[in-house]
């Protein structure tokens, strides 16, 4: 089983590669559609798993993009992880708040820090940007994980389920 649950994130950070590839232009730099993976792993997973899933997403994303902001790319994914680890959690109870708060937290408060790091016009100038693509990839998510839900099962297979 653990195999199925490792072949599972390995496709889906794989996912995030080929994300990270389709750009949104943004004011500064770009956003990526590298994130959905990350949240289909934390509902069809578990949110410890979409939160490595989205870390490592967007470290590949940065990678892909040559690391326009060199070693902060490190506190974004760290960030992303958070965000999508608190989706996984709430997607259970209430999808809708789990993805309100995903682009919430993802648009407005992730690059909060960058206010002190860089200056408020950074912050206002990849807002904008960050809000589009929190919504498309929380989209993206939404659509594919009940579609996907049934290929993923984590009930341990007993010997009163195997017919003899």
């Amino acid at each position: 089983m653990k195999g199925k649950i490792v072949s599972g994130l390995a496709m889906l950070t794989a996912l995030s590669v080929v994300g990270a590839m389709i750009k949104i232009p943004a004011i500064v730099g770009s956003v990526a559609l590298d994130v959905f993976p990350a949240l289909l792993a934390a509902v069809l997973f578990g949110a410890g798993a979409g939160a490595v899933v989205g870390a490592f997403g967007h470290l590949l994303s940065a990678l892909a993009g040559g690391f326009p902001l060199g070693p902060m790319h490190f506190l974004i994914a760290v960030e992303m992880a958070v965000l999508v680890w608190v989706f996984g959690r709430l997607y259970k109870n209430n999808k809708w708040i789990a993805s309100t708060l995903f682009i919430i937290g993802n648009s407005f408060v992730a690059p909060i820090p960058f206010i002190f790091l860089m200056n408020t016009g950074f912050y206002l100038g990849i807002v904008p940007s960050l809000l589009i693509g929190s919504i498309i990839n929380t989209i993206i998510a939404l659509i594919a994980i009940p579609r996907l839900a049934s290929l993923v099962t984590h009930r341990q297979i007993s010997k009163g389920d195997v017919k003899q």
